[in-house]
């Protein structure tokens, strides 16, 4: 059986959190607003009484199904991993440790896919129902199965790593299973845009004219090499407006969407664009790259401690087991991804309200930002006052209104 170095896990742990913190207090922006804290917007300064109504309408039943579909989903999870019918399931799996781990994987993918499908659609029809897809069920179905076939792929081939170092490195595997999964999670940053996003949209160039001229102009007014501009289709998909930059070095490219460059007028595009563009002057990607491959290093010490506990309370804690400990593992990340939600989505609020800051400065049109942030919150049905606590535990992004009030703060020159 795997019994870890305590010291090793605690070691790694440590490690771990500390190259967190360090980059994080680095280059994370802590304070990149002029003039401190904002306050955000009135939204009846923005919205009609009927709009206000119909968002927060559409967020409540949205977030009903989302924390509804996120408890059945850590319920069961738990119950696969912790309860004795769940986990005599995977007693019986077929096959050498190699085989077992992927084919648990796979078991507790599909599982928590089928008890949560209920609230995916009910969620799906919810935006049908409003007007915020154009998707056909057909077509839905096949994304869902996408993004099935990638999870498991992915978690497959993290967890065969782990417990290979487990196998392998009998007291000393969290150590090197951290820098394995470390330097796994930064390939994936590479790879991802390469092979994951053309599973799920196409990509033209944007033809020359007047736009593909100004967002090369802006690319090179703030320092950032691109090497071509493209058009996803997600209009098929979503009626939701956005842009990113994606790749890096010489792979690096602005993808919009075809319904941004269709819809929003070019002033309000740029100002999208922009943004993008100061993520990548920034170095946001890999920013966030290393702050997850330093999460995965710690989280590897953590699980390594837990699994030893378990494992001296006989409830599954050895990696040497291959398939059995796989759904103790995927409970365990998923609570613990919960749990730090919170510190996640600070990290990247305060990003993304720099990336605003340098997008004013870049188009010095903060009336277009205005508009275009109008936009985004109409034509996605954004809450605009969310819950403090939904927004804190749950929030990505500052809220549209806070964005706005930060363009008032800085008026064009």
């Amino acid at each position: 059986m795997t019994t870890p170095d305590r010291r090793a896990a605690l070691w790694t742990t440590a490690v771990g959190a500390t190259v967190f913190v360090v980059v994080a207090i680095w280059l994370v922006p802590w304070d990149p607003v002029p003039g401190g804290d904002l306050q955000s917007l009135d939204p009846r300064t923005v919205f009609t009484d009927a709009q206000i109504d119909r968002a927060e309408a559409y967020a409540r039943q949205a977030r009903t199904w989302s924390w509804s579909s996120l408890a059945v989903s850590l319920a069961m999870v738990c119950w696969l991993a912790f309860g004795r019918r769940g986990r005599a399931l995977f007693q019986r799996l077929p096959g050498p440790w190699w085989v077992q781990v992927p084919l648990a994987v796979a078991v507790v993918e599909l599982v928590l896919r089928v008890v949560t499908l209920p609230f995916a659609v009910l969620l799906r029809q919810g935006r049908l129902d409003e007007g915020l897809t154009n998707q056909s069920w057909g077509a839905f179905a096949v994304d869902l199965v996408k993004s099935e076939v990638v999870g498991i792929v992915v978690t497959s081939l993290a967890l065969v790593a782990v417990v290979a170092c487990a196998r392998r490195w009998r007291r000393a595997w969290p150590a090197v299973a951290a820098g394995a999964l470390g330097v796994l999670v930064l390939a994936g940053s590479f790879v991802y845009p390469l092979v994951v996003e053309p599973l799920f949209n196409d990509f033209e160039p944007l033809p020359d004219g007047p736009l593909r001229t100004q967002i090369m102009a802006l690319a090179d007014a703030e320092g950032v090499q691109v090497d071509d501009v493209l058009v996803a289709d997600a209009s098929r998909r979503t009626t939701t407006l956005n842009a990113y930059v994606s790749g890096f070095g010489g792979t690096r490219r602005v993808v919009v969407y075809d319904n941004l460059v269709d819809d929003l007028p070019q002033d309000q595009a740029l100002s999208v664009v922009a943004h993008e563009l100061a993520h990548a002057r920034h170095g946001d990607v890999v920013t966030g790259s290393v702050l997850g491959a330093a999460g995965a290093v710690t989280g590897v010490g953590l699980l390594a401690l837990l699994l030893a506990g378990l494992g001296r309370r006989r409830r599954g804690g050895h990696l040497a087991q291959g398939g059995v400990a796989v759904p103790v593992v995927l409970a365990l990340v998923s609570l613990a991804t919960v749990a730090t939600s919170p510190v996640e989505n600070a990290v990247s609020r305060q990003i993304e309200i720099r990336a605003d800051v340098d997008a004013l400065r870049a188009t010095d049109d903060p009336e277009a930002f205005k508009a275009m942030q109008t936009q985004l919150a109409l034509r996605s049905l954004a809450d605009p006052t969310p819950p403090a606590w939904s927004q804190f535990w749950f929030g990505s992004h500052p809220t549209g209104l806070t964005r706005m009030a930060l363009a008032d703060r800085m008026p064009s020159d």
